[in-house]
């Protein structure tokens, strides 16, 4: 018999790690459209940080977490396409899923297969479908390509890198640290550099011409040479700022440095139906079952030390996807 009620991980002011607080609420009951799902995992990530720094359209309090795995427990009266027991998992759609129960709009669920377990399908949610939406919509690598990867012993770095080269494009990771770089290595990269002066060893090995697509979710640090490193007509996709947020830019840098392409996409836009996002995370799964992308579950944490998994991941002392165990 289920519980009235359930530990949550609850935010009651903007701020760091810290501020994420273990407290007891009621189990609440699905409405139409709705399911109630008991988590098994869930997925730690920077949206959940901006929504914690106060970056988004959250507002104090609400529990954390967006991304999640688990059982279905309750469905809502007019819920006929899903059952209980049934696994099932989400990266939009069921805010609070760091809590022992979430409420999920049945629009955002994805039915998990049989083969693919918990973690590795919590570690093609968020990132995969991430990675998915970045090589195959916001700059469509193809045979041939030359793709820079910002961060690419972590999570969505190293699905990027992946998928890059197995739509066959020639991928250039950067890390921090040798261990990151034989990380990246070991997942496809051809050539790993470290921050500095990636923009020139990029020219170096393209012979002068430089990178079709950079994909940069380090932000502030790299922005520049992320636009050094572009060829004519390159496209730089900006996909996260964990360095920090870029400085304005001059537009008519985009012109003087070849016709350039900038752009800075967010999963949400790519999600906006069930059959989108259900299509994506098909293919991650069937990518995954083929044995042509292998998931990376770098760090695990229980939930009641969901504080020290974030300052790890704001320390960028992860690799590979971070997972909260319930």
């Amino acid at each position: 018999m289920m519980a009235d009620t359930m530990k949550t991980i609850t935010v009651t002011e903007f701020g760091g790690p810290e501020v994420l607080c273990a407290e007891e609420s009621p189990v609440p009951s699905p409405q139409p459209g709705e399911v109630l799902v008991r988590l098994k995992v869930s997925g730690v990530n920077f949206l959940d940080v901006a929504q914690r720094r106060g970056a988004t359209p959250v507002s104090v309090p609400f529990r954390a977490g967006v991304e999640g795995v688990g059982e279905i427990a309750a469905l809502g009266d007019d819920e006929t396409g899903f059952e209980v027991g049934q696994r099932v998992g989400w990266l939009a759609g069921g805010q609070g899923s760091f809590s022992e129960y979430a409420i999920v709009d049945t629009e955002k669920l994805v039915p998990i297969p049989d083969d693919i377990d918990d973690e590795t399908a919590a570690a093609a949610l968020m990132q995969g479908v991430t990675a998915h939406y970045l090589t195959t919509d916001t700059f469509p690598v193809s045979e041939g390509d030359v793709v820079v990867v910002h961060a690419a012993a972590g999570g969505v770095g190293q699905l990027v890198t992946q998928i890059a080269k197995l739509k066959g494009a020639r991928v250039i990771g950067t890390t921090s640290t040798p261990e990151k770089a034989a990380t990246a290595t070991a997942h496809g990269a051809d050539f790993v550099f470290d921050y500095d002066h990636f923009a020139a060893r990029t020219r170096e090995v393209t012979e002068g011409i430089g990178a079709s697509v950079v994909y940069d979710g380090v932000g502030k640090t790299t922005f520049d040479d992320s636009l050094r490193a572009l060829r004519v007509r390159g496209t730089l996709a900006l996909i996260g700022n964990a360095s920090g947020p870029v400085d304005p830019l001059e537009v008519n840098r985009l012109n003087s440095g070849g016709s350039l392409f900038l752009t800075r996409p967010t999963v949400m836009h790519h999600i906006r139906t069930s059959e989108e996002l259900n299509r994506r995370a098909a293919d991650m799964f069937d990518w995954i079952r083929e044995g042509r992308v292998k998931v990376s579950i770098g760090n695990r944490y229980p939930v009641a030390e969901v504080s020290d998994a974030f300052r790890a991941l704001e320390a960028r002392e992860t690799q590979g996807k971070a997972l909260l165990i319930h």
